[in-house]
């Protein structure tokens, strides 16, 4: 063989480690997760298959790199980069691959990208640079490989390669192979939720109020943002000494993420026979209720300043009278203490759903800064942020509000895990600190005194909906049948869900537990 001809293969064999040094980088989690722990638990013929489906995958990108021009090869690498970014970036937070119960709950929770970055900051230099490393070695071997031998290109081979592109995302959902390529992830799922049929209409509401019923005027649930129930008991609640309200002491959310919980919440739980196949998008919803019973229906969000957040779909959006955006830095929720305060004394019927702000992650963007030192440590920084956001937050709130004319809820979307260095909520392996939460009412005297001799143990927010149902008018006995007790009864069972929620097609399941402990322990 003449030595040029050497020479060229040499740089195409060494182009060909290089790419797939790049690619074993850009999925190292999908090679770890699906082929080595497969092979290594005796598994060894789904190893196999996911072996050669990544290598398939892995060859056709390579080809494509290889033949593309400059402009084509730079379009692909870009499309990649963000896919693996994407899958890489999830993974090494949460150890799980990507899926589209997944990839739907990060774009619900779009709007918390800047505390993820601050929070965890060390991670996305890390990710960073993996995503980096592996496009640095994709385009050393495409430069090497042009180098090493003449690459062909026609409309032929053009429209060939497209093809082969696309094969391995068809034959991930149509064949027994897995799993789908960290390059092309992204974009497969993003496929399936935009391709997943539309969210169903939400049920008419069944049952009728009793318009002889002493109902209150204004009902408004407070729902706050990684609110944990210790911190919450020991800081602020003594602030609430002097003020008549129910306190429920320990409940246990319906997720430890916020849209999760959030969508369970608005929906409604049926707890009694929730399980995998649980479509919350169908039942009434608390906005349905409430309107049959005579009250504008109002959403105030915190969080966003665009489109409502936490997977709240169009049928649903739909019974919402009033949506209020009301971004408004550390003192959001102090904002929403003043407009609430006047909305309660004015007249007609109202429920009001109020996404407080809270003190997400990372903490230290919920205080002024320099109330304490910038190191301090996670528990003293989220005290802070606790005392800024609710030290006043309940006087603001009932200033001069006739208490006999409204009933509210305080609880929480999540608790926190404040371990030093634990993922604070949403993590892979949920312990109980992330589902403990307050849970507070405010009712005139006739309500409260049903729960005068409530259990401050045992509780469910899953109990929030049929108690505010009772509360509206509707019949306690047909309401706690449909969903759960009573806050006057410990819950008739724990129920929570994951990041998977709602369907994301045909004939998806949800990401639901259930059980008589709590969640987590």
């Amino acid at each position: 063989m003449p030595r040029a001809a050497r020479a060229g293969l040499w740089r195409l064999a060494a182009a060909t480690l290089l790419f797939a040094l790049g690619y074993a980088i850009a999925n190292r989690f999908q090679l770890t997760q699906a082929v080595a722990y497969r092979f290594f638990a005796g598994d060894t013929q789904s190893a196999v298959v996911a072996f050669l489906f990544m290598a398939f995958q892995a060859a056709v990108l390579m080809a494509a790199l290889f033949l593309f021009p400059r402009r084509w090869a730079a379009a692909l690498l870009a499309l990649a980069g963000a896919s693996i970014l994407v899958n890489i970036g999830y993974t090494q937070i949460i150890p799980e691959l990507v899926d589209a119960g997944s990839l739907a709950w990060m774009l619900a929770e779009a709007g918390q990208l800047g505390n993820a970055a601050g929070e965890f900051g060390g991670d996305f230099l890390s990710i960073g640079a993996q995503v980096g490393a592996a496009l640095l070695l994709f385009v050393a071997a495409r430069r090497l490989a042009r180098r090493a031998v003449a690459m062909p290109w026609g409309r032929g081979i053009a429209a060939v390669s497209l093809l082969l592109l696309i094969a391995p995302s068809l034959a991930y959902r149509y064949a027994e192979v897995w799993p789908e390529g960290a390059e092309r992830g992204l974009y497969g799922l993003g496929w399936d939720l935009a391709s997943a049929p539309s969210p169903p209409p939400r049920a008419r509401v069944a049952l009728k109020p009793d318009p002889r019923a002493a109902t209150p005027r204004h009902i408004v649930w407070l729902i706050d943002e990684s609110v944990a129930e210790a911190p919450f008991r020991r800081l602020i609640s003594p602030k609430l000494a002097g003020v008549p309200h129910s306190d429920f002491g320990i409940a246990a959310a319906l997720g430890h993420c916020s849209a999760p919980a959030q969508v369970a919440l608005r929906s409604g739980v049926d707890v009694r026979r929730a399980s995998r196949s649980t479509d919350l998008r169908t039942t009434p919803s608390i906005w349905g209720y409430a309107k049959t019973a005579g009250y504008r229906t109002t959403l105030i969000d915190a969080q966003t300043s665009g489109a409502p957040q936490n997977l709240l779909l169009p049928p649903e959006r739909a019974l919402i009278d009033d949506y209020r955006p009301m971004v408004g830095g550390i003192d959001a929720d102090l904002k929403i203490a003043d407009a609430l305060n006047a909305q309660m004394k004015r007249g007609g019927k109202s429920f009001t759903y109020a996404v407080l702000r809270g003190v997400h992650f990372q903490y230290r963007d919920h205080y002024p800064k320099d109330a304490i030192p910038a190191d301090s440590p996670t528990r003293l920084q989220y005290d802070t942020a606790l005392t800024w956001s609710k030290g006043t937050f309940f006087d603001r709130l009932l200033a001069g509000v006739d208490r006999e004319d409204v009933a509210i809820v305080y609880t929480s979307d999540h608790g926190q895990n404040l371990t030093e260095g634990a993922l604070p909520h949403c993590s892979r392996e949920a312990v109980a600190d992330e589902f403990r939460v307050p849970l507070l009412t405010f009712l005139p005297q006739d309500l409260s005194a049903r729960y005068a001799r409530a259990p401050r143990a045992g509780h469910s927010t899953s109990q929030v909906f049929p108690a505010t149902l009772i509360w509206m008018g509707y019949d306690p006995a047909a309401v706690a049948a449909r969903y759960d007790h009573d806050l006057a009864l410990p819950t008739a069972r724990y129920v929570w869900f994951g990041r998977t929620v709602i369907p994301v097609g045909r004939d998806s399941l949800v990401d639901v537990a259930a059980g008589p402990g709590f969640p987590g322990s």
